[in-house]
């Protein structure tokens, strides 16, 4: 049995031919076709834009508001014939006639008066009167269409200022997924880390494996295999340090008969999730990353990241080693015949006794 270092070659074509649900950055690589238009929700659409798209959308939707009432005022003034020439303010006959609003000329002074309807900036000379009881409905309607608008509008930019996804940036995970032996037995492990000074409690980090499979064209298993994990100083639920989870290749694992060679062969991705509360605002967060075959390096170790420096009197997190492995001599044999290896051996020295 070989006890030798595992040097991984890495091609182009292997790198590019690697299919993935989850991108490293966590979003999802699915595309949706045919989607019925009406199951959209276009206050989702508003928060997922960019700032300068959500910024555009609510003033084209206060705008077209304004200009749709600016519509149906003139439809109601022009059919009780106060926007004919005679009738308008500063004729002669204009002193006889009662309209609908004062000081109405044209357009433009309707629309006008359609933003103070809304915004309550104050009517001054440009008012309603009790001529038209159509008018006064439609005040009413447009006073609280306005609030409702606004409203929407707020709460479109205070979620997207709050909204999690703006802290799941600040949560990484390690470039690759390692595999190296520990008291005996093989073992996968990735990292996770926390580069705000805010913590998250109540956290959790799980993996699936999802393998992929040739049927004339690339399909996927509709099958999610639950990969156990181990969390390293698992009494760190405030998420003070970075974490490494771990995975145990034993009976139980779905590597446990996949060599070194084996498993580079293999098109599979393994999706991790980190989940937590955020604890300055008691929001739900969730981080996802995943990592394909090229990705996960045989026989190596993280390099260390925390340590104690006394000019600052305080631990130091280096982020900069985050991603950083070393060597280690690692079987690249499958984790089945590495316990059979070990048994043998500790039989035969049992018999020597």
């Amino acid at each position: 049995m070989h006890f030798g270092r595992h040097t991984r070659r890495r091609t182009f074509y292997n790198i590019q031919r690697q299919h993935r649900i989850v991108l490293k950055n966590g979003e999802l690589n699915i595309k949706r076709h045919k989607l019925n238009q009406l199951t959209l929700n276009l206050v989702n659409v508003f928060i997922e834009s960019r700032w300068r798209w959500t910024i555009l959308y609510c003033i084209l939707v206060s705008l077209l508001q304004l200009l749709l009432f600016a519509g149906i005022w003139w439809l109601i003034l022009f059919l009780h014939g106060d926007l004919e020439n005679d009738h308008l303010p500063g004729t002669r006959n204009s002193t006889e006639w009662k309209p609908c609003v004062k000081e109405i000329y044209n357009f433009t002074s309707i629309f006008l008066f359609s933003i103070e309807v809304q915004t309550s900036i104050g009517y001054g000379s440009r008012s309603i009167t009790l001529e038209c009881p159509e008018a006064i409905f439609t005040m009413c309607i447009e006073s609280i269409a306005g609030k409702i608008i606004q409203s929407v509008i707020i709460g479109v930019v205070f979620a997207k200022l709050t909204r999690p996804k703006n802290r799941i940036q600040t949560l990484i995970f390690s470039k690759n997924v390692i595999i190296n032996q520990r008291d005996g037995d093989l073992c996968m492990l990735f990292r996770i880390g926390n580069t705000r000074k805010s913590r998250i409690i109540a956290s959790k980090v799980q993996a699936f494996l999802l393998r992929y499979v040739k049927d004339g064209i690339d399909k996927l298993e509709n099958v999610q295999i639950n990969l156990n994990l181990n969390v390293e100083d698992d009494n760190n639920i405030l998420f003070i340090f970075p974490i490494t989870a771990v995975h145990k290749i034993d009976k139980t694992s779905p590597f446990y008969k996949l060599s070194a060679r084996e498993l580079l062969k293999l098109e599979l991705e393994i999706l991790v999730t980190f989940e937590g509360t955020i604890e300055s605002t008691g929001q739900y967060v969730q981080a996802r990353s995943s990592y394909t075959t090229v990705e996960i390096l045989w026989g190596r170790r993280f390099l260390e990241t925390l340590y104690y420096k006394k000019q600052k009197r305080g631990f130091v997190i280096d982020y900069s080693k985050f991603d950083e492995t070393y060597r280690v001599n690692t079987p690249l044999c499958n984790a089945e015949d590495l316990r059979k290896y070990y048994y043998d051996r500790e039989m035969a020295y049992n018999r020597l006794k």
